[in-house]
């Protein structure tokens, strides 16, 4: 899986991990990073994903990082939300209000740009890489976020066997293995949800466990 899979699956429509509506998990379970009204809050992979105008409606600045360029015009215009799009080294910058999406890859992304950030809401990043990219997203991520930045973190675990991801299964235990040199790592909730991802289910798989994390740095 590499980039060009990613650009393809939005110039194609193939985009069934977009949700239509704000996550529930996101609005459950937000308010226990505990951060300050007016924190910037970083979405990696964010799509057009419309939790980044939840977040904003919480009053937050609210960073995103995205490789397609179809998604970024697209959450811009299906929003109605007028931007200014400018060139930040390898990166497009595309900002309306508090609302800044960096387009290009995450990669790219440098301590200078998650300047002040506080909080991150990772629903469809992890779970979107497949098991040789995750340890290299996890500590780019960590080198770049400034120390007392949380993460809220969603996974999913089912059968890999059964079907290929994206989504993938990303266990509990990996998920210590990737943050627990700088996160103390809470499990906040778990659920079989397969009853909400029909396609889950016509893939063969017979369970499907959603859980949310809340990760504290250990210096903070």
């Amino acid at each position: 899986m590499n980039a060009e899979f990613w650009i393809e699956s939005w110039n194609t429509n193939k985009i069934g991990f977009h949700q239509k509506d704000f996550n529930n998990q996101l609005i459950t379970f937000w308010q226990q990073l505990n951060i300050l009204t007016d924190s910037r809050v970083f979405v990696p992979l964010c799509g057009k994903s419309l939790d980044l105008l939840w977040l904003k409606q919480q009053g937050h600045i609210v960073l995103g990082i995205e490789l397609s360029e179809l998604a970024v015009h697209n959450f811009f215009t299906e929003n109605e939300l007028d931007y200014i799009q400018t060139q930040q080294d390898n990166l497009s910058l595309w900002k309306a209000e508090q609302l800044l999406i960096w387009q290009g890859d995450f990669f790219n992304l440098t301590t200078h740009q998650m300047n002040g950030v506080n909080g991150v809401f990772d629903r469809a990043s992890l779970v979107a890489l497949p098991p040789e990219f995750r340890q290299q997203y996890a500590q780019h991520l960590k080198s770049i976020l400034p120390g007392n930045a949380q993460i809220l973190l969603i996974t999913f675990e089912y059968d890999q066997s059964k079907m290929d991801g994206p989504p993938f299964s990303v266990s509990e235990t990996e998920v210590q293995e990737l943050h627990k040199d700088k996160y103390e790592i809470k499990l906040l909730f778990q659920q079989d949800v397969l009853n909400n991802y029909p396609q889950f289910r016509e893939r063969g798989i017979s369970t499907l466990q959603e859980k949310v994390y809340l990760l504290k740095p250990l210096l903070f």
